[in-house]
C-alpha cells in the first residue's frame, strides 16, 4: 500500500527542544508510505525558538511548512487551523499529532494502515505518564461520552488520529473555529454519524524537552500534585462548550446546520472533496471515494 500524498498536521507551542527529534522520527517512518509527505505545523505564537527551529529543519525538508499564528489561540483552535490547512492540499490521508512529541514515530505506520477499512483511526495511549489528574480527567470525559453515545470510546481525546479527508472535512464543520476540545466533539460525532472507526494501541511517552508537563498550563513542578489553576479553568469552560455543541439533548438529531428532515432524522448530502461524495442518513455514514489513487 503506497499513498500518493500523506499530510501530517501538528499544533505546536514552545516545542523548540523536542521538535527536531520528533520530526526526524516521523519523517523516517512515514516517508516509505507515500510518494509525497507534507507536514504542516501551526505555531501558536510560541515565545521560544520554535519557529526558528522549524525554519532550519525546513531547509532540508521541502515538505515541512510552518504557519505562525498572529495570536495565541490555544490548542483546539490551532489544531483546527492545521486540519483546514491540510485539507486545502488535497491529501489522501491526514494524520494529527501534537507537537509535544508524546508518541513514537514507529506507531505511525500501523495507525495509517488501519485506515484500509476505516474512515477514522484513533491511537489509544498505553502506559500514560501524564499526572494523575490528567488521566482522571480523560476517564471522566470518556464516561460522559459513553453515556451520551451508548458505548465506550477508548481514549476519547487522543491527539494521535488518522482521517480520510472526506471524514475530517465533515467533522471540522461541526464545531466552532474556537473550539477548546475539538477531538472530544469529533469522537462524539464519529459515533453519531456512523463513521467507521478503528482503535490502535500506541505507546505514550513523556513530553519531549526539559518541561515535563507542557507549556499550556503555566510553570509547574516536574510532577505537580494538584491540577494547575489554568487547567481547572479550562476544564470548566470545556464542559460548558461540550454541553452547548455536543451533549445537549436533541443534538444527535441535527446536522452541522441544525436541519432536520421531515422524519426528525439527520439528512445531509455534500460533496466534500474532489475524490468522492459522502452521504449521511440518520446516524449512518457511508464514504464512497471515487479516486484513481489506491485507498490507504
Amino acid at each position: 500500500m503506497l499513498l500518493h500524498h500523506l499530510a501530517v498536521v501538528m499544533p505546536a507551542h514552545n516545542e523548540a527542544e523536542g521538535l527536531p527529534g520528533f520530526l526526524a522520527e516521523i519523517r523516517e517512518h512515514v516517508a516509505p508510505l507515500a510518494d509525497r509527505v507534507s507536514v504542516i505545523v501551526v505555531d501558536d505564537l510560541s515565545t521560544d525558538d520554535t519557529v526558528e527551529v522549524l525554519a532550519a529543519i525546513g531547509l532540508d525538508w521541502p515538505g515541512l511548512s510552518v504557519i505562525p499564528s498572529p495570536v495565541n489561540r490555544g490548542h483546539g483552535p490551532t489544531a483546527l487551523a492545521a486540519y483546514r490547512a491540510a485539507l486545502a492540499l488535497g491529501p489522501d490521508v491526514i494524520v494529527h499529532v501534537d507537537g509535544d512529541g508524546q508518541f513514537e514515530g514507529k506507531d505511525f505506520p500501523p495507525l495509517i494502515r488501519a485506515l484500509d477499512d476505516a474512515d477514522v483511526v484513533h491511537g489509544v495511549r498505553q502506559h500514560r505518564t501524564d499526572p494523575w489528574f490528567r488521566r482522571v480527567l480523560t476517564a471522566c470525559v470518556g464516561l460522559v461520552i459513553a453515556l451520551a453515545t451508548g458505548r465506550r470510546i477508548p481514549d476519547v481525546n487522543t491527539p494521535l488520529r488518522a482521517y480520510r479527508p472526506a471524514a475530517i472535512a465533515q467533522l471540522v464543520e461541526l464545531v466552532p473555529a474556537g473550539a477548546l476540545v475539538p477531538h472530544v466533539h469529533f469522537s462524539l460525532a464519529e459515533s453519531r454519524l456512523g463513521l467507521r472507526v478503528r482503535y490502535v494501541r500506541v505507546r505514550s511517552i513523556p513530553r519531549r524537552g526539559s518541561v515535563a508537563n507542557g507549556t499550556m498550563w503555566g510553570d509547574q513542578p516536574k510532577q505537580p500534585m494538584l491540577p494547575p489553576a489554568r487547567l481547572r479553568d479550562f476544564s470548566r469552560r470545556a464542559a460548558v462548550e461540550l454541553w452547548q455543541y455536543s451533549l445537549r439533548p436533541g443534538l444527535d438529531k441535527l446536522d452541522h446546520r441544525g436541519v432536520l428532515d421531515h422524519r426528525g432524522k439527520l439528512e445531509h448530502r455534500g460533496k466534500l472533496d474532489g475524490r468522492g461524495t459522502v452521504e449521511h442518513r440518520g446516524e449512518r455514514a457511508e464514504t464512497d471515494a471515487a479516486s484513481g489513487a489506491p485507498r490507504p
